[in-house]
């Protein structure tokens, strides 16, 4: 299935975000088609860089997330009105399989998608 994963809270909302990126990374594992798309405060999530600094209950460690949807190549769109917003340049996507993207491209990917999940 295509799937799009689109996580707008921050790491303020750890349950919600941890989630999302376990339901992300679950649907990789299981051989789907995932596209991340972080926007508006979930585009700081990219910026976590320590286990153990956001970690869910019962979600898991945001971080392990991170470096799974890394190393199986995860396709991640980011905004990039939230991340410049946000003081974040390329540097953000960096080791990520990761580029910025625009509302009309969220959209765009919405509508192609089988499922859409939010957190």
């Amino acid at each position: 299935a295509t799937i799009l994963v689109h996580i707008h809270s921050g790491p303020d909302l750890t349950n919600k975000a941890t989630l999302g990126m376990l339901v992300a990374v679950t649907a990789v594992t299981e051989g789907h088609d995932v596209t991340l798309f972080l926007a508006a405060d979930g585009v700081n999530l990219l910026n976590c860089s320590e286990k153990d600094t956001v970690v869910g209950q019962g979600t898991g460690d945001l971080k392990s997330h991170l470096d799974r949807l890394k190393q199986l190549g995860t396709k991640i769109m980011v905004s990039g009105m939230s991340a410049k917003a946000r003081g974040y340049d390329d540097s953000l996507l960096s080791g990520f399989n990761a580029s910025f993207a625009t509302p009309d491209v969220l959209l765009e990917i919405s509508l192609s998608s089988e499922t859409v999940l939010c957190y």
